[in-house]
């Protein structure tokens, strides 16, 4: 855990750097601190963009590529026997040390590169996790109904679970409703045509899957299947839906947030908390949850081994829990030792063996990782992608302020 909590702390702290080069105060500073080497010139004729873009690009490219060198090195990586699994658990200060090296050397690749990289690349790997990170929220929904029917078939006779799971998914479908209203009283006046076709489009595929969701093939195919998934996903689309219409630039007076600068401001707070959250969620629930993406999770997400061959030839079982056959060796040397078959020495020599670092630390992957270390840093150098696509969206920063727009659909 600490790991995974370590690598999301390098995400933020890369994502607030990007958020503030987007800034003139940081293009100021940057500028300041080459000695006046690297000169920037904002919205003229012959560099109509802000290098506010480019530097974004440029900081989560460092971050993707940093991820992507550990995800093929990390390739095939099974069990921390392997001597590749301490780049994944350790050696934070080289690692940290790369990462800011990697930052640095960015600014030296031409800028024409940067522009294909975040129109075409970036924009794909952004377009992959918000599919991620709504597979996982289908996921999530299935999870927490899951977990609500399992309590209420254990104990039949209490309603706090059963009201827990009707209130949830009643909840959610109240909440996209009143969202929805909101929408089309404030943000869908007559001339506002990209609005009123969002809005629309959302509440039509919102009715659409709360339909679909509980017909009897669904039911059939997934008796756990039902209006709580849909529900979340409704609340989640409708949440995105009214995040575009509130930070949309009012073109034609669609958009009353303009006129309220405190109201603008929360918003702009609101959309970058609720992103950090999502972010922090999708590549840590992605990465350590293989199974939503169709796989196993990490090579160890079972606590079985396989048997020999002459073990299950009877063609009942082929697999033997692994914490038993490491009690019955311990037992076995233990018997050993008392007869005196073997030296007392081989006690120690177990004891090493379920060590990771021969100080006596239990390691938990010693046998089988918990998640696949590449996959990991996949589903990151994407998360890269998805907040460089946020931050530089064609779209103007605010007026007469430096505080830049973050979390637009």
């Amino acid at each position: 855990m600490a790991t995974r909590i370590a690598y999301a702390i390098i995400l933020l702290i890369n994502s607030i750097l990007a958020w503030i080069m987007l800034t003139p105060w940081a293009i100021k500073k940057l500028e300041h601190l080459t000695l006046d080497y690297m000169t920037f010139d904002c919205g003229s004729a012959e560099n109509p963009q802000c290098y506010g873009y480019l530097a974004v690009q440029r900081i989560n490219f460092a971050l993707a590529l940093f991820h992507f060198v550990l995800a093929i090195l990390l390739l095939g990586v099974k069990n921390t026997k392997d001597g590749r699994a301490a780049l994944q658990n350790g050696y934070w200060g080289p690692k940290v040390i790369i990462w800011l090296v990697f930052i640095v050397l960015t600014f030296f690749i031409p800028e024409g590169f940067f522009m294909v990289w975040g129109q075409f690349f970036a924009f794909f790997g952004a377009m992959l996790f918000v599919l991620l990170g709504l597979v996982l929220l289908v996921d999530l929904a299935h999870s927490w109904a899951e977990l609500c029917l399992r309590k209420v078939d254990n104990d039949p006779d209490s309603r706090l679970w059963r009201s827990l799971l009707i209130g949830s998914t009643l909840g959610m479908y109240l909440a996209a409703i009143a969202m929805t209203i909101i929408m089309y009283f404030f943000f869908a006046a007559s001339g506002c045509t990209m609005n009123i076709s969002a809005i629309t489009v959302n509440m039509i595929l919102f009715l659409a899957i709360s339909f679909v969701s509980v017909q009897p093939a669904i039911q059939d195919a997934n008796p756990k299947a039902g209006l709580a998934q849909a529900a979340m996903v409704t609340v989640y689309c409708t949440y995105l839906t009214l995040s575009a219409v509130s930070m949309k630039p009012d073109d034609k007076r669609c958009n009353p947030l303009v006129l309220a600068r405190s109201a603008r401001v929360s918003t702009v707070v609101l959309g970058a908390i609720v992103t950090m959250l999502t972010i922090a969620y999708t590549t840590t629930r992605a990465a350590t949850q293989g199974f939503a993406l169709g796989s196993r999770g990490g090579h160890g997400s079972n606590n079985y081994a396989q048997l020999s061959t002459e073990d299950y030839e009877h063609g009942l079982v082929d697999q033997q829990p692994r914490t038993s056959r490491r009690e019955m060796r311990a037992e076995a040397l233990r018997a050993a030792v008392e007869a005196g078959s073997i030296p007392a020495s081989a006690l120690d020599d177990e004891d090493d063996d379920d060590s990771d670092d021969g100080r006596g630390a239990k390691d938990d992957e010693r046998h089988g990782t918990q998640y696949n270390y590449s996959l990991f840093h996949i589903i990151f150098l994407m998360a890269t992608c998805w907040v460089a696509t946020l931050l530089t969206q064609d779209l103007k920063a605010e007026e007469g302020t430096d505080f830049n727009p973050v979390g637009r659909t």
